[in-house]
């Protein structure tokens, strides 16, 4: 059975409906990378840890997908959590490190940087263990 065609008026209706604001996460998430500095990095992990959703990371690669080019992220500085580039060889890897060198990150021929050395830690935020646990966050 067909379904009803959507009267026009219907259609009309929701595409005037006002859209929502800007998800909180997202423009949280896009300050904290516009606020890693040259010369240093970030894991997915740690932005989305610092934008609220510390389960967020794959959210944060959207982010960086998406929006990069309209907001002007340094979506260079941002890497896996292992100190790695996530994109793979001949998909942006060899730019991603090239920009990275110019910022004077050293990147290996794998993509590995060296997190003890480059990784971004905002003052005020993760001082290093979870207080009382003994383990470390998203950041360590």
């Amino acid at each position: 059975m067909a379904s009803a065609p959507r009267s026009k008026l219907a259609s009309h209706a929701l595409w005037k409906e006002p859209r929502p604001a800007s998800d909180p996460f997202c423009t949280a998430a896009r300050g904290w990378i516009a606020a890693i500095p040259a010369g240093h990095v970030a894991t997915y992990g740690q932005i989305a840890h610092l934008a609220g959703k510390p389960w967020g990371a794959r959210q944060v690669a959207w982010i960086l997908h998406s929006q990069s080019e309209k907001y002007r992220l340094p979506w260079q500085r941002v890497i896996g959590a292992a100190g790695r580039i996530s994109l793979a060889p001949g998909r942006g890897l060899e730019k991603q490190r090239r920009l990275l060198h110019s910022e004077g990150v050293a990147v290996d021929a794998r993509g590995r940087i060296d997190l003890e050395k480059f990784r971004w830690r905002p003052e005020g935020k993760f001082p290093g263990k979870k207080k009382g646990t003994g383990a470390a966050g998203p950041w360590e």
